[in-house]
């Protein structure tokens, strides 16, 4: 047969577009939640990285909640037990078991090592059943998979403000469930109350949305702050009344690194008569509490015996390798060594953020009061020029694109109240994090050079232009790279 001429080559078959092949409406539709400050912000960085060396102008990336201050205890681990990976010499006995089908409920050892590590990090109060574990690829996967089996598509979640912005791709692209912010203020540290749990529910009503169920994060991404146990029992009574799920993200339980201490939903369900805990699910995952994001473990923990068997089914679409499971379930079935992992984790995570927290309120910046997780919700409300999200927005690229700084703004988390912003810590080295602080400082004492006394002694406020900002930032940037590299110099003649 001989080749097609041009024309036929340009004639498109009956029933199809003459250019182009349709594509499915999920594919098409704007509904992935990535049109957002918070991952133009990973863009700008992926485009321009820092390095000490190689880049020393370049992007600090703190908009990724990261644990990387325990790695050294994790590879100790590995070492002194070569036996658990199936890639060493002393575990390749396990190669071919671990490498052939399992079945997608996942390693009973796995399981069950999982829900020790649970127990242990809510501090022994509540047990975890091995067959109630449903294990996912990473906590993306658990709640997309948990969203499936509790509402149908125009559906809704209630979710407090702020909130993880990556919630807006993972439980609504695929599922066509909608969530619903829930108000929360800075007056009292943006705690969940009753009254803005109710003026969802009436706004979603009004739009004729089901709710059908309420989303927290506990300990709070962003806030870094635990919920107290009569605050929780408030979000069940709050869910039994509505009749609607109760589903509790866990995933920085173990981040905890000062009181108050970190009170589970299931420590509640354990010691207190609460009827109808068919309606509460667990989301847990491996990479905050152990910095092992990579590994993609997520967990759904659920109550209801039916949410367990459908999303087991579902699951099988994000299995975890067994390879991974073998590792995990050897790791945290030494309770020795998981003890010793949370007392140090917290300690040095306790360390970093008194120190972060301590530098920011030199340089002028204050933080919401904190005690868990990887980051710090940042109070920069003095420093827009209007008090609105547009001002919210062109200080963030300030601080992105001047600055170098990969920060989340407060808009991408939905919260209400512009100028709040998230800063993480604990996905960087001592240096990298000092150098951040150093572009903060400098970044202040450029705002503070605009400030004047008149002649009476007075203290005047000279409106700062973003201008005139960018301007002095760029010539400390240029000052500082031509340090560093006659630092570096220097370190060559040596």
């Amino acid at each position: 047969m001989g080749s097609p001429t041009s024309q036929q080559q340009q004639q498109a078959p009956k029933g199809l577009p003459a250019r182009g092949v349709s594509l499915s409406s999920l594919v098409t539709s704007k509904a992935h939640g990535e049109d957002s400050p918070y991952y133009d912000g990973w863009k700008e960085y992926d485009a321009n990285p820092y390095h000490p060396i190689n880049n020393p102008s370049g992007i600090i990336q703190m908009g990724l909640a990261e644990n990387q201050l325990s790695f050294d205890l994790l590879e100790n681990w590995l070492l002194a037990h070569p036996k658990a990976s199936i890639c060493a010499e002393q575990g390749v006995s396990s190669f071919k078991e671990i490498a052939l089908y399992q079945d997608y409920h996942g390693l009973p050892e796995c399981r069950k090592a999982i829900a020790m590590f649970m127990e242990e990090v809510g501090g022994r109060k509540a047990k975890f059943e091995r067959d109630r574990i449903v294990l996912t690829a990473g906590a993306t996967a658990a709640h997309e998979v948990l969203t499936f089996c509790l509402a149908d598509p125009g559906e809704a979640f209630l979710v407090p403000t702020p909130y993880y912005p990556g919630f807006d791709r993972d439980l609504k692209w695929r599922t066509g469930v909608e969530l619903i912010p829930v108000h929360c203020s800075s007056d009292n540290g943006f705690q969940i109350t009753v009254p803005a749990l109710e003026a969802a529910y009436e706004k979603a009503s009004a739009r004729n949305i089901q709710v059908k169920g309420l989303l927290v994060t506990n300990p709070s991404n962003p806030l870094g702050t635990t919920m107290e146990a009569t605050t929780l029992r408030k979000l069940l009574a709050f869910a039994s009344e509505k009749n609607i799920h109760l589903v509790c993200d866990e995933i920085y339980s173990g981040s905890v690194f000062s009181s108050p201490k970190f009170t589970s939903i299931a420590e509640i369900l354990a010691t207190e008569n609460i009827s109808h805990r068919e309606r509460v699910h667990i989301v847990y995952s491996l990479s905050k509490d152990l910095g092992l994001p990579g590994f993609r473990v997520g967990v759904i923990y659920s109550y209801n015996d039916t949410v367990v068997t459908a999303a087991r089914r579902m699951s099988s679409f994000s299995l975890v390798s067994s390879q991974t499971q073998h590792l995990i379930a050897s790791m945290l079935s030494d309770t020795e060594f998981v003890r010793k992992y949370l007392a140090k984790n917290s300690k040095r995570l306790r360390k970093r953020h008194q120190m972060f927290v301590s530098e920011l309120r030199v340089a002028g910046i204050n933080c919401l009061k904190s005690n868990a997780g990887l980051f710090c919700w940042v109070d920069l409300r003095h420093l827009l020029q209007s008090r609105n999200e547009e001002g919210e927005i062109r200080l963030w690229k300030i601080i992105l694109k001047e600055i170098g700084l990969n920060v989340s703004p407060g808009s991408s988390c939905h919260c209400s109240e512009p100028g709040w912003f998230r800063f993480c810590f604990a996905n960087m080295t001592d240096e990298t994090v000092q150098e951040s602080l150093n572009r903060i400082k400098f970044f202040m004492y450029c705002r503070r050079s605009n400030q004047r006394y008149n002649e009476e002694g007075t203290y005047l406020k000279i409106q700062l232009h973003a201008d005139d900002v960018n301007q002095k930032f760029r010539w400390i940037k240029h000052t500082r790279s031509l340090m560093l590299i006659v630092r570096s110099l220097r370190v060559i003649v040596r």
